[in-house]
C-alpha cells in the first residue's frame, strides 16, 4: 500500500457522510420464524413506521405502519390473515396496500376505498430471513445470500447498538480488535497477535457491492472454528454495502457461514442481527452452547462501540492507520459513490483494486 496513514479525505469522509442511511437496498428486518401467521407486528426501520405480517397462505408482507386517515398504527388493529383493519376508524386495507373499506363513508362521498392505498415495501423472505427494500428501482435484484447452507439457518440473534449505522458496521470489518474486545481463553488472547497478510478483491454487482477477503486458511489462532468444524477450516469473507457482511468457513466435510446485518432503527439507533448456519452434527444440541457464545461475542462488540461513542462525544481528532484501517476507507469510499451515482442516476463503480494488506491480530 502506498497511502499515508491518515488523508484529509478519510476525515472528510467520515465527517460528511456520518450516521447517512443508503437507500435503494435491502435491509434484514426480522428472522421468518418472528413472523407467524396471522398476526402482525411494529418495526422502525430507518426511521419509518412498518408493519411486518404473513397471510393465511404464509407469504410475507410489509406495509407503512401508519393509516393514510389519522396517522394510527395499523398494527395495533385486527388481522385476519387477509386484511389489516385501523384500531381507530375501522379502515381496512389488503396486504397490497388496497383500502377495501371506510366504514364512515356514503357511497357519493369522497374519499371512496378506490382512492385509498396504504404505502407498501418490497419484502424478500429467505434462508431464514425477511428482508425489506426501501427505494424505489423496479429490479433491487437480491439481497444478500448466504452461500451453500442457505436452508440450514441454525439460529439468530439480534441486539440494538445505541449508534448510527456507521459506528455499528464499522466492526463488522475491523481486523486488529479482536484480540481485545472479544479475548477469550477459547477464542484468542492477547499474546495471540501476530502478523498477518489477506488478499482482498472488489465486489461489483447489481445486489454485491463491496469488497471480499478471498478464501484463505484459517488463521490459528481461531480456535473456536477448530473446535466447532472439528480442523483447520478455509475462510472467506464477504463485505456488501450497505451494512452486511458474510462469512464462509469449511473443512471440506463440515460448513458454517455467519450472515451479520446491520438495520437502521434511526439516526441513532441500529439493530444488529446475527444468523448462524452450520451442518456439524448434533446441530441441535449445539444450539444453547452457541447462542450463548454468539451473544456474549456479539454483546462484547456492542460495549466496545458504546466506548467509543462516549469518546467522540468530546469531538477528539482520530486518525485511519494502514493496513489496518483500509476496509474502513473502502466503506467510506464506497458509500459516498453509492449516494453520487443515485444523484447522477448512473450506475455504481466499484474502484477497489485486487490487493494485500498486512496487519498484526
Amino acid at each position: 500500500m502506498n497511502e499515508p496513514n491518515h488523508t484529509a479525505t478519510d476525515t472528510e469522509d467520515r465527517t460528511s457522510l456520518a450516521g447517512v442511511i443508503l437507500r435503494e437496498a435491502w435491509y434484514f428486518a426480522a428472522p421468518s420464524q418472528a413472523i407467524t401467521g396471522g398476526k402482525t407486528t411494529h418495526k422502525t426501520l430507518l426511521g419509518e413506521p412498518v408493519l411486518i405480517g404473513r397471510d393465511k397462505s404464509g407469504n410475507a408482507f410489509a406495509l407503512r405502519d401508519t393509516c393514510p386517515h389519522a396517522g394510527t398504527l395499523l398494527s395495533r388493529g385486527r388481522f385476519d390473515g387477509q386484511e389489516v383493519e385501523c384500531p381507530y376508524h375501522g379502515w381496512r386495507f389488503a396486504t397490497d396496500g388496497r383500502c377495501t373499506l371506510i366504514p364512515s363513508q356514503t357511497k357519493d362521498q369522497r374519499p371512496q376505498p378506490a382512492d385509498i392505498r396504504a404505502q407498501t415495501y418490497r419484502v424478500h423472505e429467505g434462508q431464514g430471513g425477511i428482508w425489506v427494500y426501501f427505494g424505489v428501482s423496479p429490479t433491487p435484484g437480491l439481497p444478500p445470500q448466504v452461500p451453500v447452507l442457505g436452508e440450514k439457518l441454525g439460529l439468530h440473534l439480534s441486539m440494538i447498538f445505541e449508534c448510527n449505522i456507521d459506528m455499528a458496521v464499522s466492526g463488522l470489518m475491523d481486523p486488529a480488535h479482536g484480540a481485545f474486545v472479544h479475548r477469550s481463553a477459547i477464542w484468542r488472547t492477547q499474546k495471540s497477535i501476530y502478523e498477518k497478510r489477506k488478499a482482498f478483491s472488489p465486489l461489483d454487482a447489481q445486489d454485491m457491492f463491496g469488497w471480499r477477503m478471498d478464501r484463505h486458511q484459517a488463521s490459528s489462532n481461531s480456535r473456536a472454528y477448530r473446535l466447532f468444524l472439528g480442523g483447520a477450516p478455509q475462510t472467506e469473507i464477504s463485505y456488501m454495502l450497505p451494512s452486511t457482511r458474510i462469512e464462509h468457513a469449511s473443512t471440506g466435510k463440515y460448513q458454517y457461514c455467519g450472515l451479520t446485518a446491520c438495520t437502521p432503527i434511526d439516526a441513532g439507533r441500529t439493530e444488529v442481527h446475527h444468523a448462524m448456519y452450520w451442518n456439524v452434527p448434533g446441530g441441535a444440541l449445539l444450539k444453547p452452547l452457541v447462542r450463548s457464545f454468539a451473544r456474549r461475542f456479539l454483546d462484547q462488540d456492542r460495549r466496545a462501540v458504546m466506548d467509543m461513542v462516549a469518546g467522540l462525544q468530546f469531538n477528539p481528532p482520530t486518525m485511519l492507520v494502514r493496513d489496518a484501517d483500509q476496509q474502513t476507507r473502502w466503506y467510506y469510499k464506497l458509500k459516498r459513490e453509492w449516494l453520487t451515482a443515485a444523484s447522477e442516476g448512473r450506475t455504481r463503480r466499484n474502484q477497489i483494486a485486487p490487493t494485500t494488506l498486512t496487519w498484526r491480530s
